[in-house]
């Protein structure tokens, strides 16, 4: 792939959105940010324009179509955009609890994800090139009771990603969909157990970029956590139940 000059990215006020933004700026580059959070995505802005980068930074809830769709259409009409990276996304530490809670997780990890690839695509197919990219985990290959929602709704954004990059690639556009292990984050920080093999943002980030330039319709790390989710998506449950039990839950 080459390399992306105009770069839409959501969820940029903080964890892999924000380490993907300052990983992507430099001069010539123009990176439109969208966060719910004012404070630590003018900062995040701030970062990306100090290494050169031309920054549009919106406040946005990304679980509004129309708004997002809006946003979108404007920053390519300004730019047209070359990369799309659906990021956003909550857990119930950060959605607040109960029932709301559920139908937020869902709102933004996989409504948020539909509003903002689906106006970049339509874009994109108009000049038949372009690349998207969706905010999928390693929880999507099995359900667990520490965090269901969470883990539907991304179980769901793979599914979602993985049928369309075969619709996509047949218009010039390559989607490939991340599914990243435990990174340090707004998220990670409420989960109340150990987790294995956690990384900083800043490598997440580099690995998806990589993954990103090289075209990869799945980019899954680290490698160790992705080979064990997909022998627990395997396991009958007989054998799976008494281990995930044991997880202190989060929602």
């Amino acid at each position: 792939m080459n390399a992306p000059r105009s770069i839409l990215i959501t969820g940029a006020s903080s964890g892999i959105g924000e380490a993907l933004a300052r990983l992507y700026a430099a001069p010539g580059v123009t990176l439109s940010l969208s966060g719910r959070d004012p404070a630590r995505l003018q900062a995040a802005a701030g970062s990306c324009r100090a290494a050169g980068a031309e920054v549009d930074a919106r406040i946005l809830d990304v679980a509004d179509a129309d708004a997002m769709t809006a946003w979108i259409e404007a920053r390519d009409d300004a730019q047209p955009l070359d990369l799309a990276i659906a990021n956003a996304g909550v857990s119930a530490g950060r959605a607040g609890g109960g029932d709301d809670a559920v139908r937020r997780i869902f709102a933004v990890n996989v409504g948020g994800v539909v509003n903002t690839a689906l106006p970049a695509l339509a874009r994109m197919r108009t000049r038949g090139r372009g690349q998207i990219a969706l905010m999928s985990s390693l929880a999507a290959f099995q359900g667990v009771p520490t965090a269901p929602a969470y883990a539907a709704s991304k179980t769901a954004v793979r599914a979602w990603g993985e049928g369309m990059a075969m619709r996509c690639a047949e218009d010039g556009i390559g989607l490939s969909v991340i599914f990243p292990g435990f990174v340090v984050s707004r998220i990670t920080a409420d989960n109340p157990f150990p987790m294995p093999m956690l990384m900083d943002a800043d490598r997440a980030a580099r690995i998806i970029r990589r993954g990103l330039e090289k075209g990869r319709a799945r980019i899954a790390f680290p490698l160790p956590m992705y080979l064990g989710a997909r022998l627990a998506g395997a396991l009958p449950g007989w054998a799976l139940d008494p281990l995930v039990r044991r997880v202190p839950r989060k929602e």
